[in-house]
């Protein structure tokens, strides 16, 4: 879609009435510019040339101490939000890799499967598929137990930031985008 369709469909979903000119993504402001950037889907931000020079700003930027988020105001969007992990593969739940002291837990960067070795040994598929990442964690006193933990590294998004974009009427879709160069 072209910019200036995307920042125009942006400012008529938040406004109350049409704008009294055509708006041209060059025009918008940096916040505008980095939103509409980012809610490109295909081709993502990287195959659009006008979203080079706003987006290389945004990642120098981010690494100056005191950063604060560009943000576009017309949109209702706010900041960006961020979830490093994706969901974990069906049949698995979320785990954490480490606990700390006072009950602190690591990242949720694990996913785990609870399974029965001696009913199902069927089961274990799940961790010969993944050679060399499986963790096992047995229950019982001795280890002897049928039950068994098995995790794995919880898969990383390839696009980790998310704008919620309200449409015309309030409903928000989430645009997924990266900030690698």
């Amino acid at each position: 879609m072209r910019p200036t369709l995307i920042l125009a469909a942006i400012m008529l979903g938040s406004t109350f009435g049409p704008p009294l000119m055509p708006a041209n993504a060059e025009d918008a402001s940096w916040g505008c510019q980095v939103l509409l950037c980012a809610a490109s889907q295909n081709p993502s931000w990287h195959g659009v040339p006008y979203c080079d020079p706003p987006m290389t700003r945004l990642i120098s930027a981010i690494k100056e101490p005191g950063f604060s988020w560009p943000i576009c105001h017309e949109a209702n969007a706010g900041k960006p939000g961020h979830e490093t992990y994706d969901d974990c593969p069906a049949g698995t739940t979320v785990g954490y890799s480490s606990q700390g002291d006072n009950g602190w837990r690591g990242e949720p960067d694990q996913c785990i499967k609870t399974v029965d070795v001696c009913r199902s040994p069927g089961q274990r598929g799940f961790e010969a598929g993944l050679r060399g990442t499986a963790i096992r964690r047995s229950f019982g006193d001795r280890g002897d137990s049928c039950i068994e933990q098995i995790a794995i590294p919880r898969p990383r998004r390839a696009d980790p930031y998310f704008f919620d974009i309200p449409n015309d009427l309030g409903v928000k879709q989430r645009f997924w985008f990266n900030l690698n160069h």
